[in-house]
């Protein structure tokens, strides 16, 4: 149950993100570049005062997370964003816990977990679901903004399989949450763009940052030592259902035919899996 709670309450952050970042971008609020850096530095002083006020978090003196975390949670946020200025929040859910999925099961394989024949079926649904939104037609996304969102789900799974050995999830976050905001700093800071500023903007990116990132990300690596590489990528593709539903009522974006299809494809993979799991259990 605890783990449930957990993943429940990361994955709703995760759909937060999207919702905030599409908000802020899509309504002229604030410039990529000011939203990324924002959303870092509020996240990781967020998680800063949290390690400083939790007693027995810090894990001890040891500097923890790693450069290769924070470079991975740079990547993503610096991809996601800019995704974000070409696409909608609900087709960029989409996109990005599809490549997630893919990149998670891939290297969870690899690693030698394996999955049964009904696991594969679940897999097989969602990578559809996935398949049918990414087809050229019409009504297909930016071809862009998908590549770049493609792009962070591959630089989100190398954070998320970064963070299925924390054994200190609210310091490996708080430090590498500090890395990222350096590394976007360096690598964004001349392309900020003052005349873009609004405070409703930066207020987003707090929300953004300090919520549904520093703290949803905390109790995701809370959550992950407990699930296998393979569903942690698929109970995130729950994410694009939430998303779309969301952004239908706060965004006014149009759900079309192709992409309710493709959610209900990938929701059911997700919930077969679920079923599945819960009858080998008991």
């Amino acid at each position: 149950m605890r783990v449930a709670l957990l993943t429940a309450a990361a994955l709703t952050g995760f759909a937060a993100n999207s919702l905030l970042t599409r908000s802020a971008l899509g309504g002229g609020w604030l410039d990529a570049p000011s939203f990324t850096i924002i959303r870092l530095v509020t996240g990781a002083l967020t998680l800063a005062l949290l390690l400083r006020i939790t007693p027995g978090q810090s894990g001890g003196t040891k500097i923890r997370g790693s450069w290769s975390a924070g470079a991975a949670l740079a990547g993503y946020a610096i991809a996601f964003t800019v995704a974000y200025t070409r696409i909608g929040a609900a087709v960029g859910a989409l996109l990005l816990f599809g490549a997630v999925q893919a990149t998670m099961i891939g290297v969870g394989l690899a690693r030698g977990e394996r999955l049964g024949a009904r696991d594969w079926v679940a897999l097989a649904l969602a990578a559809a679901g996935l398949g049918w939104l990414t087809v050229p037609g019409a009504s297909a996304p930016n071809a862009l903004g998908a590549a770049l969102m493609i792009g962070a789900g591959a630089c989100w799974s190398i954070y998320s399989l970064a963070g299925r050995g924390s054994r200190h999830p609210l310091a490996d976050t708080s430090a590498n949450f500090w890395r990222a905001a350096l590394l976007c700093a360096l690598a964004l800071g001349a392309l900020v763009s003052p005349a873009g500023f609004t405070w409703h903007g930066a207020l987003l990116a707090t929300a953004s940052g300090a919520l549904a990132s520093g703290v949803g990300y905390t109790l995701w690596y809370m959550a992950l030592p407990h699930l296998a590489a393979w569903r942690a990528a698929l109970l995130q593709m729950t994410v694009p259902v939430i998303t779309a539903i969301a952004a239908s009522v706060l965004l006014a974006e149009v759900i079309t035919p192709r992409l309710l299809g493709s959610a209900v494809l990938v929701t059911a993979g997700v919930a077969l899996s679920i079923r599945w799991a819960q009858r080998r259990r008991f």
